[in-house]
Formats: structure tokens, C-alpha cells, sequence
């Protein structure tokens, strides 16, 4: 697989970039967990493959409280005793929806993640998957490379390559451009969790 950047799509069709923050801004004005949010696109990320996904949401993952353990744990999340009864739910549902081939969401998924989330909370952590999905496959299909820019807290909803709403008007996807400190840390250890491992059909453990 080539790792040459395909194209800039932010700078291409802005509107794609304004629906896509428009998803963003709508599951984060839920009432879910942001670090069960988290988890779910790292989760989904690491079904898919998405390298620029996986960095940009462990980094934010750990600024938010999460460790760096249960991070690297979701690439088998079924085996692990640390998650709660709720965050497994999630995360089955995000394994089935993001892998719809295998099994088109069984029943006995939905009826494990019913139990923990009202209709409403199960609606709005659906659409949180279908985001990542979305973003996924931006950031695959146009080879946005992983990055690791300074910290944007408290500056709007973020996706790959963006940066802040405020940040990109006129100017493109800001992060596609770090500066020296954040280039220097690219190249030095920091790294996010393993690839994924190909997980068992959805609905099979607790």
C-alpha cells in the first residue's frame, strides 16, 4: 500500500468536512461518556485499519483520563477483565456495526446493548460508530498520515487532518502541517496501540 497522501479531500470539498463535523458535533452533545466514546473509536479504528485515527484518539483518550493499558487492551477487549459491563456492550455493538458482513448484527448483540443503553443513548452511540466509520475510511482511502500536533483542548470537534472549525477556514486542515516540536515527537517513540487483530464474530463472549 502506497503511503503517499492521495489528496487534501478538506480542501477539496469543504462541504464534506462541515457534514462530517456536523456528526461530530451531534455525538458529542450527547449525554454518553466522553471516554466511552473513546474507546469506540479506537475500537472501530483499529477494525479498520486507520493509523491516523488510532493516533489522534489515543491522544485524546489519555488527555481525557484513559491508560494507556485499557487502550492497548481493546485490540482484544473480549479477554480483558477491565472493562465494565457497559463498555463491553459498546464495544461488541461497535465491532458488530462496524463489521456488518459478519452476521449483519445479530440479535443477541442488540439484546446484550439494550440492556445497558436506553433507546435513545443506543441511537446516539450508533451514529458515534457510523462517525468513526466515516472518518476511517476519509483518512484510509485518501492516505492521511498519522500525525501527532500539539494538543487542541477546548477548540472544537476534531477529524483527521482538521484541527479546530475555527482553525480551517480559508486555511485547509492545519494539523497536515506540524511544526517542529510536533514533527520531532513523530519521529520519536511515541506510538499508538498494536494493529488489530481480526476479532471473532460479534455476539460471541460475555
Amino acid at each position: 500500500m502506497s503511503d503517499a497522501r492521495r489528496l487534501d479531500y478538506a480542501r477539496v470539498a469543504p462541504g464534506v468536512l462541515e457534514a462530517m463535523l456536523g456528526l461530530e458535533r451531534y455525538v458529542r452533545s450527547t449525554t454518553l461518556d466522553r471516554r466511552l466514546l473513546h474507546l469506540v473509536k479506537m475500537r472501530a479504528s483499529l477494525l479498520n485499519g486507520c493509523a491516523y485515527c488510532l493516533n489522534l484518539h489515543r491522544r485524546e483518550a489519555m488527555q481525557d483520563g484513559e491508560s494507556p493499558r485499557r487502550l492497548f487492551q481493546l485490540v482484544a477487549w473480549e479477554e480483558s477483565p477491565d472493562f465494565t459491563p457497559r463498555e463491553r456492550a459498546a464495544l461488541r455493538w461497535t465491532d458488530a456495526i462496524t463489521l456488518l458482513r459478519e452476521g449483519h448484527v445479530p440479535d443477541a448483540v442488540y439484546r446484550k446493548v439494550r440492556r445497558q443503553f436506553s433507546p435513545r443513548e443506543l441511537v446516539d452511540l450508533t451514529l458515534g460508530v457510523v462517525a468513526i466509520n466515516g472518518w476511517n475510511r476519509l483518512a484510509i482511502g485518501f492516505r492521511t498520515p498519522p500525525e501527532d500536533p500539539p494538543p487542541r483542548r477546548g477548540d472544537g470537534p476534531t477529524g483527521p487532518g482538521l484541527g479546530s472549525v475555527r482553525s480551517r477556514r480559508g486555511r485547509g486542515p492545519p494539523s497536515t502541517a506540524p511544526g517542529p516540536r510536533s514533527s520531532r515527537r513523530a519521529r520519536g517513540s511515541t506510538r499508538g496501540p498494536p494493529a488489530a487483530l481480526r476479532p471473532s464474530r460479534p455476539g460471541r463472549g460475555p
